[in-house]
């Protein structure tokens, strides 16, 4: 069996319970730091929330800072730069391999 790293650190599965044992967070923080737009737990049809690794990790990151002094609104913005960047990339990334594949079709 294959599994990728990718998917199941994406999937939504653990519950708030398990994040604060994980985290060391209260309840109470996590929330908060949803409530701040840091993340982005999915719901059950019943409104349960449910985490994903990613979430943990950016969780253990948010309380790192946090006890740094770092304020959730410079975590938010950091983060908005960080991917702003990464999109900037691709896109670049994306235009040079256009411009490639367009220069050997025309023969030049």
């Amino acid at each position: 069996m294959n599994f990728d790293d990718k998917s199941y650190k994406e999937k939504k599965v653990i519950s708030i319970g398990t994040v604060r044992e994980l985290t060391g967070l209260s309840e109470r923080q996590i929330r908060y730091y949803e409530e701040r737009k840091l993340i982005f737990p999915a719901r059950t049809a019943s409104g349960i929330r449910k985490y994903s690794f990613l979430d943990v990790e950016r969780l253990v990151d948010i309380a790192n800072q946090i006890e740094d002094g770092v304020q959730t609104y410079e975590i938010r913005q950091q983060w908005k730069k960080k991917e702003k960047q990464k999109e900037d990339w691709k896109k670049q990334m994306l235009k040079g391999q256009l411009q490639a594949h367009f220069k050997n079709y025309d023969g030049k």
